[in-house]
């Protein structure tokens, strides 16, 4: 078992390929936190992971009631936070997504006004700046 360095303890080994495909069927390659269906198409497959709901660094068991088939997005959401339990988990990755998406939402907006708005050369900016 490798050695968590934070807190010098053991850590369950990674799940391996085998054990991750029983967990993505079992969840019929279902993203557990967001709904993400893995089979829906080749990109969304790619996208999918297995997770500790309990991270592995923070003694989180290799074992399949601790194991669910998530996205990477989700899974990098949720990080190595512990929960009490999956329903908080779920409930912290969904809140933190869709605040993700307000932040990316306003930014898209501004980069389309900003490309909309009409060039100036400097000359006439700073004629604009004068007056």
């Amino acid at each position: 078992m490798p050695l968590d360095l934070m807190t010098l303890s053991l850590v369950s080994q990674p799940v391996s390929m085998e054990e991750g495909v029983k967990i993505l069927e079992r969840d019929h390659y279902r993203c557990q936190y967001c709904g993400l269906d893995g089979l829906g198409s080749f990109d969304n497959a790619l996208a999918m992971s297995v997770d500790f709901v309990v991270p592995r660094a923070r003694k989180g068991k290799k074992d399949p009631q601790n194991l669910v088939a998530c996205c990477r997005a989700c899974n990098m959401i949720k990080g190595r936070k512990v929960y009490s339990n999956f329903d908080d988990a779920k409930a912290y990755v969904l809140h933190a997504r869709e605040e993700l998406r307000k932040t990316w939402d306003e930014r898209v907006k501004a980069a389309a006004e900003k490309a909309a708005a009409p060039a100036r050369s400097p000359a006439s900016a700073a004629r604009a700046a004068r007056a």
